[in-house]
């Protein structure tokens, strides 16, 4: 072979790459024909969710709507409306019966919700491993008060602080009559005597909830420590308390929002007094709307109270989420 042979000789072409196989982009996968033997079972579905969906928007999205308009006048029910715009939204925030009302909510979160969760919490560390004598009469009598309904619950402290309920006749027994009052007619202690009716509502419910977490973390965890040589308090701090945050979360989620919407307990028992010292926004509303009415007033209050505890679930259930990451 010559030179000029090698010069006028091409090389062969290189072989091309073989294709990359993209993946199918938009979830094209997510979009594959349904059957029709499928397509029927999901019309089916939503055939039979139908009527309950149509149920809950009649009885509850469109009192919401209409309670978002109605924010937004003054309205007395009877007359004809006028339009405010967001007056009753500011007057919310400047309101000084309002602004009071809040600081009792505040003073009821201590009350409804911290003071329960760290009693449930201590009731769980007692009861939650291992078998304690007595501990299911314990479980019943503090879940109790949520068997019961509350206005059975705010008749039952009504009566035992009264002026010559058990409590004060208690005191005068030991020796320490001077102590006694009427707790819910007196200006300092209404508010609190009201709080310790919550505490003792939410403690059997946080209590069987965290007893429940408890029973479902693994033994080998607290067999483990104490091989250890971990105690109760460190295995409390350690395994216990780090396994009920999801149990912990919904108890805050119910109790902080309890406490925001506390009405029934307090009509019962004070209708808001003596004076002003127990009222909250949820019974300034109920006086808005059908004593003094002002149903505009009335709406604006609602939405600020769902909004504000549609908020605190969404923060509670967040930070719980970010903790459990």
């Amino acid at each position: 072979m010559t030179s000029s042979d090698l010069v006028q000789r091409t090389e062969a072409p290189a072989a091309a790459p073989a294709a990359v196989r993209r993946p199918p982009r938009g979830g094209a996968t997510s979009r594959r024909r349904l059957s029709p033997r499928a397509r029927r079972r999901r019309w089916l579905g939503l055939a039979f969710a139908a009527p309950a969906l149509l149920f809950y928007g009649f009885v509850v999205l469109v009192p919401i709507v209409q309670s978002l308009n109605y924010s937004f006048y003054s309205w007395d029910g009877v007359s004809v409306a006028r339009w405010v715009g967001l007056s009753n939204y500011v007057s919310f925030f400047t309101d000084p019966a309002l602004l009071e009302s809040l600081a009792h909510v505040l003073v009821l979160v201590v009350f409804f919700a911290l003071i329960p969760i760290a009693l449930g919490l201590f009731s769980a560390a007692l009861l939650g491993r291992g078998r304690t004598r007595g501990s299911g009469v314990y479980r019943w009598l503090l879940f109790l008060p949520q068997v019961l309904t509350s206005v059975v619950v705010a008749v039952i402290w009504k009566r035992i602080y009264g002026p010559d309920g058990p409590l004060n006749s208690a005191l005068r027994a030991v020796g320490l009559g001077d102590l006694a009052k009427n707790w819910l007619g007196d200006f300092t202690w209404a508010l609190p005597a009201l709080g310790v009716i919550g505490t003792w509502t939410a403690m059997g419910l946080c209590m069987v909830l965290f007893v429940a977490g408890v029973a479902a973390v693994p033994g080998e965890l607290y067999e483990q420590a104490r091989i250890d040589g971990a105690g109760p308090v460190r295995e409390f701090f350690s395994i216990t308390l780090p396994s009920l945050k999801g149990q912990i979360a919904v108890a805050l989620t119910l109790t902080v929002t309890g406490a925001l919407r506390a009405f029934d307990l307090v009509w019962v028992t004070t209708q808001g007094g003596p004076g002003t010292s127990t009222t909250t926004p949820a019974l300034l509303l109920y006086r808005k709307a059908f004593l003094n009415p002002d149903v505009g007033m009335a709406a604006a209050i609602g939405i600020i109270l769902a909004v504000v505890c549609l908020l605190v679930a969404l923060i509670i259930t967040r930070l719980s989420e970010e903790k459990n990451a």
